[in-house]
């Protein structure tokens, strides 16, 4: 047993019409600042990691989902040196709105093969290989 509290984070891999994943880049002030993540969040008691999304895609981007939209594709088990994360990541096609950094992240659209071009937090590059090879 390692001890450290286990945080359980949601993570949504959004796909436009043309294939491309959007990346948000973490503000300067935050952990890990400058580097690009999947949109999503810590979920809260009581949530599911579908309601975090839709509640976090809205809050972060302004982007409106359903639930019945995010389709569960891989998760990442990362242990960092005060917590152990466990990150599902879902993916989602359908969705209304134009993502918008609402809390000061900058924002791109990447095509898969171009995703490891970008750096990730190192619970996020172990699922870039599944979003390859399903896009």
């Amino acid at each position: 047993m390692t001890g450290k509290p286990i945080l359980l984070v949601a993570a949504c891999a959004l796909v436009d019409a043309d294939g491309r994943i959007l990346l948000a880049q973490r503000p300067e002030g935050k952990s890990l600042a400058g580097l690009w993540e999947f949109p999503g969040g810590k979920v809260e008691p009581g949530e599911t990691p579908e309601q975090t999304l839709v509640r976090e895609l809205d809050e972060e981007l302004g982007i409106a989902t359903k639930e019945a939209c995010l389709a569960p594709l891989t998760f990442a088990s990362h242990s960092y040196e005060t917590f152990h994360l466990l990150m599902p990541l879902f993916i989602c096609r359908r969705y209304e709105g134009i993502a918008q950094g609402r809390e000061g992240q900058a924002l791109k659209w990447v095509r898969p093969m171009a995703l490891r071009d970008y750096p990730m937090p190192p619970a996020d590059e172990p699922l870039i290989p599944f979003l390859q090879d399903l896009l």
